[in-house]
């Protein structure tokens, strides 16, 4: 008999509300962390490699043993009623009778085809919620769940897509620019030349370089993927690849890397090398967007702490909770109680259940607030005595519902939080970001398409590779709705608009106030700014988390605006969150910049101190390298320095 593994599927509120749950599993305060890693998130906010392997999670469920809970909001269709789901936890109260029968009709598969004879194996558990009356009673009638089951929906058009992930490496333009001249008869025995292009993949519209020897070819590639990596980090804008003497240096520091290879022995003239490498860079720097790497550190000690106040808590009626779950059989209506009775030690002090928790967030350290701590949860402890029958009813509450009410409380807590004022200083580590190859699924019929051409299912378009675009930076995307793709053509299309791109993961360094990171929907380039565009839907854009990520993007640009652009005379950046209801083939670029930039709050500018301390020390960095450069040309290439 095959063995199945059994998972339990939770329907949540919203996207909020499925991130704080799976946040929750998969933390060491739920089952000591067993579930770490375990859980597969299921709605349309997840995107890129996140949404793609959640997706194939949710395939494999039935074979794999990797998932133990599902988290989803109204993200399956009807019909996925795979044999392994024992266990549903309705945490919404559901919006229809359809959608209340489709939740608990997913489970009604039995594992092995016929029941077991085995309670535990033959019955599917629902966790009950203000509805789960009503629920029973449709459940019983004539058409109600018991009596019917539906088909799962995978492949091309359900869920999930039937077949195995075909990865498609999309390069940048200017590595498939060296892929076409490595593709030339000449150069067909290199080691890296690429394998042919996908089907469907079409040449980007790029110009070809005017070299095209296999030693010429090699020395482009070797800076490339070894010269400009390092070089990044001793320049302070992408234009200087187009100096002289920086040129020298990458010609220099290629060379030595052809040379060291095994059995290579370059023909090339100095002269040639350098015309070579010059070309190279001109290329490189007209088709990639700069995107500076730069970190923010404190300059002294940072402190904060709490000032003592009184709790906004006179609506709360928190209830006890019963101890006590009732299973009822829907088909023979057999009722049962599990108990729940508590165990393990028990707090001397109602108290100890709110600091406890209190102390469990990040911004409160109990050495130095313990004294307000205790205060705060003597203030809760009185408001409940005050409607509660006795203290064990006020305990039963706080086991209950303390995590909730610890978080309504730090909530007010940091309305009242002290900081020591300081100020900061922003370390350039690169000037530019290297474009590196994006993965992409390919597999299902059809899946390369131009960009100008809508799919005639638009809940699909994220199993499609996009191809066609003359000024991005990469040949291929992936959009994750219709808005962003006609966002591309928009940009396309507008003379302002020299770049874009759709960034790849880590290709920012931009993070939000919970640490997480921020991956940007487009990042622009016109003749005159720097843009990160967020395109989200109307229903969404005052999102807890849009917010958040719409607060640390705008930080991001203002530091990197006032720490790099002013400084080294290149473009600033700026940050545009649009609605989805905005942007349409008659949109133009200039009227999104006009009613959706974002800018920095007041409080997040005063936090940093805007001085020149990058530019005089990157100054003297660059300025002892060029030296170095001098130094080292003069013998090697028998010219003066310059």
């Amino acid at each position: 008999m095959r063995i199945v593994h059994p998972f339990t599927l939770v329907v949540t509120q919203d996207t909020e509300h499925a991130r704080r749950v799976r946040e929750f599993v998969e933390s060491g305060n739920f089952f000591e962390g067993r579930y770490k890693g375990r859980v597969a998130e299921i709605h349309s906010k997840l995107t890129g490699e996140e949404s793609d392997e959640n997706a194939q999670r949710l395939l494999n469920i039935e074979r794999g043993g990797d998932t133990d809970i599902v988290i989803h909001v109204n993200k399956l269709k009807e019909g996925w009623d795979v044999s392994n789901l024992f266990t549903i936890v309705p945490l919404r109260a559901s919006a229809s009778d359809i959608l209340t029968e489709q939740t608990l009709g997913r489970g009604l598969r039995l594992p092995y085809g016929k029941r077991t004879g085995v309670e535990a194996v033959d019955t599917l558990t629902v966790i009950a919620h203000d509805r789960f009356n009503d629920l029973i009673e449709r459940a019983k009638t004539a058409d109600g769940v018991i009596h019917k089951l539906k088909q799962v929906r995978i492949g091309e058009g359900g869920d999930v897509s039937a077949a195995k992930p075909v990865m498609v490496e999309a390069p940048s333009i200017i590595q498939q620019m060296l892929q076409q001249v490595a593709r030339t008869p000449n150069s067909t025995e290199q080691e890296f030349a690429p394998e042919a292009m996908p089907k469907g993949m079409s040449e980007p519209p790029a110009p070809v370089f005017t070299f095209d020897s296999p030693e010429e070819v090699a020395l482009a590639q070797t800076v490339l993927t070894h010269v400009l990596p390092s070089i990044k980090s001793q320049i302070t804008t992408i234009g200087q690849l187009q100096d002289e003497k920086v040129v020298k240096r990458i010609v220099a520091d290629a060379m030595a890397i052809q040379r060291s290879k095994e059995g290579l022995f370059s023909n090339l003239t100095p002269e040639r090398a350098e015309a070579v490498v010059t070309e190279f860079c001109a290329a490189y720097v007209a088709r990639t967007i700069a995107i500076p790497s730069l970190t923010v550190t404190p300059q002294e000690q940072v402190s904060f702490g709490f000032q003592p106040f009184v709790l906004d808590i006179g609506s709360w009626n928190y209830q006890p909770l019963s101890r006590e779950l009732l299973v009822q059989v829907l088909r023979t209506e057999k009722q049962t109680v599990i108990s729940g009775d508590e165990g393990g030690d028990r707090p001397a002090r109602l108290e100890d259940y709110l600091v406890a928790k209190l102390i469990d967030f990040d911004e409160i350290d109990y050495d130095s607030h313990a004294e307000l701590l205790y205060d705060l949860a003597g203030q809760v402890v009185t408001r409940l005595r005050s409607y509660l029958k006795d203290d064990e009813e006020v305990r039963n509450v706080l086991q209950g519902r303390g995590k909730e009410m610890a978080t309504a409380m730090l909530a007010q807590m940091r309305q009242h939080m002290w900081r020591s004022q300081t100020t900061y200083r922003v370390s350039l580590h690169a000037a530019f970001s290297e474009l590196k190859p994006q993965a992409f699924d390919g597999s299902g019929k059809d899946a390369i398409r131009d960009f100008r051409n809508p799919p005639e299912r638009l809940s699909e378009i994220k199993r499609f590779i996009f191809t066609g675009f003359k000024r991005g930076c990469y040949w291929q995307a992936k959009f994750d709705s219709d808005t962003e793709r006609k966002l591309a053509v928009l940009l396309e299309r507008d003379p302002s608009v020299e770049l874009w791109m759709k960034p790849g993961p880590n290709q920012f360094k931009i993070f939000d106030s919970e640490g997480h990171a921020y991956q940007p929907d487009f990042v622009v380039e016109t003749k005159t700014e720097k843009l990160i565009i967020e395109t989200k839907r109307r229903s969404d854009m005052e999102d807890v988390d849009v917010r958040r990520k719409a607060r640390a993007a705008t930080l991001w640009c203002m530091i990197a605006t006032e720490h790099h652009s002013k400084t080294y005379d290149s473009k600033p950046w700026r940050y545009v969150l649009v609605p989805d209801d905005h942007v349409d083939l008659n949109t133009t670029l200039s009227g999104l910049l006009a009613a959706h930039t974002a800018v920095a709050d007041t409080e997040l500018r005063a936090q940093f101190d805007l001085t020149l301390l990058l530019r005089l020390s990157a100054e003297a960095t660059v300025g002892r390298w060029i030296e170095a450069i001098e130094r080292f040309f003069t013998p090697i290439w028998r010219t003066e320095p310059c």
